[in-house]
């Protein structure tokens, strides 16, 4: 192990992408992206794929892992459990925070104990009937209503119900999504929005707020990937007021769950000047053109001084992390 856990120039980075969850295209390009920076930056770097690496391994292969995982088994708290196991330095947050970023339902009872404002929400409940779930959200939220998975990104298997009929499709159709649990929660239109937190030089610092008007219905898997079906305005062009306080929630929402080195909070800004918390990602995207790289770069820190600086973040925890 380098005697200098900062002097990355002596340490093998292995870049973990891809997995078998839902998100493994999205996660591959990430991936892809940081390792690829690094190697440009003439660090050692490797792309390991969990989903065909005996993970008992790593620990000969490589000296610190920067997580470029999406989704399920990336971003819940288990491959950080079994990197904790192996005494592998990694990147982001914990066990524990990964856990309470990642489920939606324990994320959302945290920001009502702490009285931040969150979209109201059911979960879809698989024990009772289609109509009764129906009656519950109709009693409960009306309609619209936004569908998505309880642990899940990337606005996969997500979408808008306007009414009853869109609801059950959906609600039937859930049995065939690759993700176990659903929720159904209040639908909040207005100005897609993201905070960026990340560790530099010791410090959190909070990134311009990026934010951003699709093309499509709402801000879904396709806009998310694709330039041309979005309009981004990074530093926002919303009220500094207004971005400030989301610069504020989310670094409440940083130390409330426990985060560690970098974390992105996505709000939505409503028409009459609601904040609302939709949700937050321990493990943002690490592409050349994402959210975090976009946030970076008008903070004025380049795409390969940022890879850096989060894989860095795998040797600022304290000594014990739940």
């Amino acid at each position: 192990m380098p005697a200098t856990s900062t002097d990355l120039t002596s340490l093998r980075i292995g870049v973990l992408c891809g997995g078998d969850s839902p998100e493994r295209a999205g996660s591959l390009a990430s991936g892809g992206h940081a390792h690829q920076a690094l190697i440009d930056a003439g660090l050692d770097s490797q792309l390991i794929d969990p989903a065909s690496t005996h993970l008992c391994t790593l620990n000969r292969r490589i000296d610190v892992a920067l997580l470029g995982l999406h989704g399920l088994g990336g971003e819940d708290g288990k491959i950080q459990g079994v990197l904790e196991t192996a005494k592998i330095p990694y990147t982001g947050s914990g066990v524990l925070a990964s856990a309470l970023g990642m489920y939606k339902p324990t994320f959302k009872n945290l920001l009502v104990q702490e009285l931040i404002d969150t979209p109201r929400w059911i979960m879809v409940d698989p024990r009772i009937s289609v109509e009764s779930n129906l009656s519950a959200v109709r009693n409960t939220l009306g309609f619209p209503v936004f569908v998505k998975p309880s642990s899940g990104g990337g606005s996969l298997a997500a979408g808008i119900a306007k009414d009853e009929h869109a609801l059950r499709a959906m609600i039937e159709s859930a049995d065939s999504e690759e993700y176990a649990e659903f929720m159904v929660e209040e639908y909040i239109q207005g100005i897609p929005c993201t905070v960026g937190l990340l560790e530099v030089g010791g410090e959190l610092k909070a990134l311009p707020v990026h934010d951003v008007e699709p093309k499509t219905e709402f801000y879904d898997y396709a806009s998310k990937h694709d330039p041309s079906l979005r309009t981004e305005h990074c530093p926002s062009r919303l009220p500094s007021p207004t971005t400030e306080s989301m610069q504020y929630l989310a670094r409440r929402i940083f130390d409330k769950i426990g985060a560690h080195g970098v974390l992105r909070v996505d709000f939505m800004f409503g028409a009459n000047g609601r904040i609302t918390v939709l949700e937050c990602n321990t493990l943002p995207g690490l592409s050349d053109r994402g959210n975090l790289a976009t946030m970076g770069n008008a903070a004025g820190i380049p795409y390969p001084t940022l890879v850096q600086h989060v894989v860095r973040t795998a040797f600022t925890k304290p000594s014990y992390v739940p």
